[in-house]
């Protein structure tokens, strides 16, 4: 029997993990202008919920600010009322032409919480990979019992061993990046 599957099968599920945490990470204000932070802001438009890059263009045209063009004049409003209700936490300036967010300095306390947030995030990738090598090697004993050598099904499970501890390290390395950029003030 070939042990291909079940490798394959684990390394999708952790590559999965990996490309889910680096979302996440991206979405947490790290004090510096990022657009993705806008990526869970869904706006009203027309009767369904939206997210805010279908309405509008955004733009960071410095290193502090994010600039939010509606295309629609009409879409003001309901912009500000979805940044103001989102888990973003910037209150938004409209001169009519523009919505402007003024990213804040973080604060010490803020920038400790982040890392926090950003380690759940990292702990919860993590428990995705392992649950992704757990199933592996449980399909492989079950294999066994249908007739794989045993030797193969040990070597399978090094590799499935070896593919943990890679996405792992990438977890970590992602995790390190990430709290590099929140305490660099």
């Amino acid at each position: 029997m070939e042990t291909k599957p079940y490798l394959d099968g684990a390394r999708d599920k952790m590559e999965l993990a990996v490309a889910y945490l680096d979302e996440a990470l991206a979405r947490i204000r790290a004090g510096k202008a990022n657009p993705k932070i806008l990526d869970g802001v869904r706006v009203e438009y027309y009767g369904s919920l939206v997210p805010l890059s279908n309405v509008a263009n955004i733009a960071t045209p410095d290193a502090r600010t994010i600039t939010i063009t509606p295309w629609e004049k009409a879409m003001f409003k309901e912009i500000e009322k979805a940044i103001i209700n989102s888990e973003v936490g910037i209150t938004p300036e409209n001169n009519g032409e523009v919505i402007r967010l003024g990213i804040p300095p973080l604060t010490e306390e803020r920038r400790k919480n982040l890392v926090k947030q950003s380690k759940a995030e990292a702990e919860q990738a993590k428990v995705s990979v392992r649950g992704a090598r757990r199933d592996a090697i449980d399909a492989l004993k079950k294999a066994v019992k249908q007739g794989m050598p045993e030797d193969v099904e040990k070597d399978a499970e090094n590799e499935v061993q070896k593919l943990h501890d890679r996405f792992l390290k990438q977890i970590d390395d992602l995790f390190a990046a990430k709290e590099k950029e929140i305490l660099t003030v």
